[in-house]
């Protein structure tokens, strides 16, 4: 195996036209925002708006890591306060019947260490999805699949289940031929299946301090990998993932590890596409902590009130050794400021970084 690579600024490429392709996307998740918050009369993240579990957890860095992986936050053994919020893709509050990739953004608080610029509190937040790559090699690209999604953002609900049933057939269609398509996936193509039970991946690239990685988080208690692949029955229930949650969430102990794959080659493993999947018998994935959530409710009004209200997870929010890397990456350090700004401004709730976090329940 190759050794790690390691870290330097020259890693990144920046397109002379990359603040162009950010105006688009600030202006493209705008318009979604504006749309959603005039339909609701409240205004909700651009993506990844309608959450499905919100669970308090304890993240414990293991001790003995090897060198390499021991490295930022995770440098020396500790115990920290989590929040999860899981989610599911658009920037509107759809029934559960449409199905679309799940995401689940991790806040870890009490971390210390010399901070991304502009990165308030003491939090380090992973985003992740359940798939290991990205839907476009780029932000440019990325900006094109937005703008498809974004038009169906107003569209009626009738209209997007209907849309999410075709889509479904022709994944399944191309996913028999040996294919699959992510694009599809994102419109409401994807399987309907268990958030609890799903391997979460940061698809993009971050620094992790002398070297460069890529993060999962794999269930591994019983309580969890019994939903892996697991279908949901959606039918006459719109928060049916919502319930799927609570019942797990209480059921017993869920735990997680939280993993961490090494770039080991730039050109097999670029840093500026993230549809590219870095082989992992190239480079296997090795856990670095492990997160544990007793049993809670999996989700309710008040916690919304105080995660889905008051937070913020972004990719920017942590540590300098922990920077994001990648085209991708660059694009959501204004895109994410502009969200939390629209939410903040429009329902007129500040959204700040928290030192603990207290969830009811």
């Amino acid at each position: 195996m190759k050794p790690p690579i390691h870290y330097s600024p020259d890693l990144e490429t920046i397109p002379d036209d990359e603040a162009d392709t950010i105006e688009g996307l600030k202006a493209t998740l705008l318009d979604i925002m504006e749309t959603t918050s005039e339909d609701y009369g409240h205004a909700v993240r651009s993506v990844h708006a309608k959450s499905h579990g919100i669970l308090k957890a304890e993240l414990t860095v293991l001790p003995d890591l090897p060198p390499e992986f021991a490295q930022g936050m995770f440098a020396v053994p500790g115990v920290y306060q989590a929040v999860l919020r899981i989610s599911t893709n658009p920037g509107d509050i759809l029934s559960d019947s449409i199905s679309v990739p799940r995401g689940l953004a991790l806040k870890v608080m009490g971390v210390e260490g010399a901070r991304l610029s502009g990165a308030e509190g003491n939090s380090q937040d992973f985003v992740m999805v359940n798939g290991p790559v990205f839907t476009s090699p780029n932000a440019k690209a990325f900006l094109k699949s937005l703008k498809l999604l974004a038009k169906t953002t107003d569209r009626a609900e009738w209209a997007k289940k209907a849309l999410s049933a075709v889509l479904r057939g022709t994944e399944r269609v191309l996913e028999a031929v040996g294919g699959g398509s992510a694009t599809l996936q994102t419109m409401g193509g994807a399987p309907n299946v268990h958030p609890l039970g799903e391997t979460y991946y940061s698809q993009t690239a971050f620094r992790h301090g002398h070297h460069v990685a890529k993060f999962s988080l794999v269930p591994v208690s019983e309580t969890l990998t019994r939903h892996t692949e697991e279908i949901i029955d959606t039918k006459g229930r719109p928060d049916a993932l919502r319930e799927a949650v609570a019942v797990a969430a209480e059921a017993g102990v869920c735990e997680w590890e939280l993993r961490v794959q090494l770039c080991r080659d730039a050109e097999a493993m670029p840093v500026e596409n993230p549809s590219v999947l870095w082989d992992e018998e190239d480079s296997p994935f090795i856990t670095v902590a492990r997160l544990h959530a007793n049993p809670q409710p999996g989700w309710s009004e008040a916690r919304a009130q105080i995660v889905d209200e008051k937070l913020r997870f972004s990719v920017w929010t942590g540590l300098e050794a922990h920077r994001p890397l990648g085209s991708v990456n660059r694009v959501r350090r204004e895109t994410y400021k502009m969200s939390s700004d629209f939410r903040s401004q429009f329902n007129g709730c500040p959204i700040h970084e928290p030192q603990t976090l207290d969830l009811p329940g």
